[in-house]
């Protein structure tokens, strides 16, 4: 299967008038399509500077970043278009490809739902028939279709991570980047959330890169996880999730032995790298 997303001997460093500090170092792994995986390591190492790097916001002093071509889409002899690398920045027609949620949902009271889940649509001029359909179309799947006139500060903390989540969806990402988009909700909240958000991901048929300190989160949620070591980050283990059980949603997985024993291999992991 050709990979969805390519990163070879990635490096980034920050620089100041102090001196510069090395974030990550030779980062190299493939995503495949419809995949879901998650990053995981110390805190500061690097995890979101990762995601900043694949969505184009930030350039890599070294190595390449390469994205799959769309059918049909131009360009030289290759499985892969022009991603970002030390040469030159991610084209815009790329940028297209990325979905990208943050820590916080931001979502803006004075609009209501609607016009929340649409604000991408608009900024992009595509806020067509079709566009408006399937939004119609997600805020009835995913149950916020009563709250479409609402304003966010009537939704719970899972209501607004949907609207988030559609909003993003509605662009029609081809990878979606989640950067600990479920940190700010209570723990059952966040229980019931990450049950939504895979099934919608799912649903959707979308690739996910999710970064989090949560290593029961990465556990229940991916099928993959990349382990970072600490600042300069370096890749220490990619580990392979396979459940008995196929097709379980990230609360049923909690209750199974593989569970335990992949969360046990994270810690060990983690603590050998400290």
């Amino acid at each position: 299967m050709k990979s969805l997303l390519k990163l070879s001997d990635v490096c980034y460093a920050y620089h100041s008038r102090s001196g510069e500090t090395c974030a990550l170092e030779n980062i190299s792994f493939q995503v495949q399509p419809g995949e879901f995986i998650a990053v995981v390591g110390p805190s500061g190492c690097g995890k979101s500077t990762l995601l900043s790097l694949i969505s184009g916001l930030l350039i890599p002093e070294s190595g390449t970043i390469l994205f799959a071509k769309r059918e049909g889409e131009g360009g030289p002899p290759s499985d892969f278009a022009a991603g970002s690398s030390a040469d030159g920045p991610v084209n815009s027609a790329l940028r297209e490809k990325i979905g990208y949620m943050l820590q916080k949902d931001h979502l803006f009271e004075w609009r209501t739902v609607y016009r929340n889940v649409t604000l991408g649509l608009e900024i992009q001029h595509r806020l067509d028939d079709g566009g408006k359909a399937r939004i119609d179309k997600m805020l009835r799947d995913y149950g916020l279709e009563r709250f479409r006139d609402a304003r966010p500060s009537e939704l719970s903390g899972g209501m607004r991570q949907r609207a988030a989540l559609i909003r993003t969806l509605a662009l029609g990402p081809e990878l979606l980047l989640l950067d600990e988009p479920f940190s700010a909700l209570d723990f059952q909240t966040r229980l019931a959330v990450c049950d939504d958000v895979s099934a919608i991901l799912h649903r959707e048929k979308k690739t996910a890169l999710l970064v989090t300190h949560d290593l029961s989160e990465a556990v229940s949620m991916a099928d993959r996880i990349i382990i970072l070591t600490k600042r300069p980050a370096r890749i220490r283990k990619i580990i392979e999730l396979n459940f008995e059980q196929e097709g379980l949603s990230p609360l049923a997985r909690r209750s199974t032995k593989e569970f335990q024993e992949y969360f046990n291999l994270l810690w060990e992991e983690l603590n050998d790298n400290e």
